[in-house]
């Protein structure tokens, strides 16, 4: 039985709620993570959520709380690296009115505050090892108390936990304690990085595509074939959060040029693979036609891009004919890419390319 059919999280302000469909995509791993998510969700275990930054660690944080029994308690997160490390204490605690300079009133920390429902500590890899060991011995206990308190709390939240870090490397040089490890972990969910699951960007690039011209009211065309093919190469260092500024720009800018700007697409095709001869020979002939090819290549996309997909301003821009350059799409495979023909194109020449 799918726990989560219709999931759509309670997004933070001015952030997205990405729908199931969009979080796990079509990609094995994506569904390997959904399958664990699915046995784990209605149970109260602690888990720890594993991946670079910008996979959506906290996304599915919050689509556990959604499906788990307490999903009518609140979602309460504290961002570690955020909060300097003399102040984490007291964020997770709270503090009693009086309990050191400036403690002008009582404060309830976030563990209170998450009570009934899910505490999530996002990066703990960089929690700091004094309040690693304090918060192990909450969770042996089950207890906490504010600082200044006298009377303890029973813990009644669900403990969610995530991190960029390797934290066992981590353990290795002792900047994490392996007992704490051991107990935010009974259950690890591994996040794919973006170049990882490929075969979803096309699906996240339009649901963030529809988000946005819809948010900006703009009116923007599609993603050309060639560009998508552009974004499924790319190695993404910032996963899905830099896919969303990328779409997010092009929805604003509405051109494709955000590619090059961003440097999704710089340098792609200048990169040249060469097929190496058994016995190590070469033509040196063959690579200056590869290389002339591809440079060839990345100059017409862009004036294609530049020229709105308009191919006779293309053509002018690069100073060739226009059949020079129908002539070169249908050479280089890129006339499914195109947008619809303009009306100022010749048919007979449009029907050359695209028979």
């Amino acid at each position: 039985m799918a726990f989560f059919p219709n999931f759509d999280y309670a997004p933070e302000p001015k952030e997205i709620g990405l729908p199931s469909n969009v979080i796990f995509g079509r990609s094995p791993a994506m569904a390997a993570v959904r399958n664990r998510l699915e046995r784990i969700a209605s149970t109260d275990v602690p888990v720890l959520i594993q991946g670079e930054s910008g996979t959506g660690k906290e996304i599915l944080a919050r689509l556990i709380h959604q499906a788990s029994p307490a999903n009518k308690g609140p979602f309460v997160k504290i961002n570690c690296p955020a909060i300097p490390g003399t102040l984490v204490e007291s964020e997770l605690f709270g503090y009693e009115k009086g309990a050191f300079t400036g403690a002008f009133r009582t404060k309830s920390g976030r563990m209170e505050m998450a009570q009934s429902g899910v505490l999530f500590l996002d990066e703990i890899g960089e929690m700091n090892i004094e309040l690693q060991s304090k918060l192990l011995q909450v969770l042996q206990d089950g207890h906490f108390c504010r600082i200044g308190a006298h009377q303890d709390q029973v813990l009644e939240a669900r403990l969610i936990c995530a991190t960029n870090r390797n934290l066992e490397e981590e353990i290795a040089r002792k900047a994490f304690r392996q007992d704490l490890f051991y107990r935010i972990s009974v259950v690890c969910i591994d996040v794919p990085p973006l170049r990882e699951r490929r075969e979803d960007i096309p699906l996240l690039s339009q649901y963030f595509l529809e988000h946005y011209t819809t948010l900006y009211n703009s009116s923007v065309r599609p993603l050309p074939l060639e560009a998508l093919r552009c974004l499924q190469s790319y190695h993404w260092p910032g996963n899905i959060r830099q896919l969303e500024n990328v779409i997010r720009r092009f929805a604003i800018l509405g051109t494709i040029d955000v590619l090059w700007e961003s440097g999704v697409a710089k340098g792609q095709d200048r990169e040249i693979h060469l097929e190496w001869n058994v016995n190590g020979d070469v033509s040196l002939r063959e690579i200056t036609r590869k290389a002339v090819r591809k440079i060839e290549r990345e100059s017409i996309l862009k004036a294609l891009y530049h020229c709105r997909w308009n191919r006779k301003q293309a053509a002018h821009t690069l100073r060739i004919s226009y059949r020079a350059l129908l002539y070169k799409l249908k050479e280089m495979g890129l006339e499914p890419a195109l947008a619809a023909p303009l009306q100022d194109e010749s048919p007979a020449l449009v029907a050359e390319v695209e028979k």
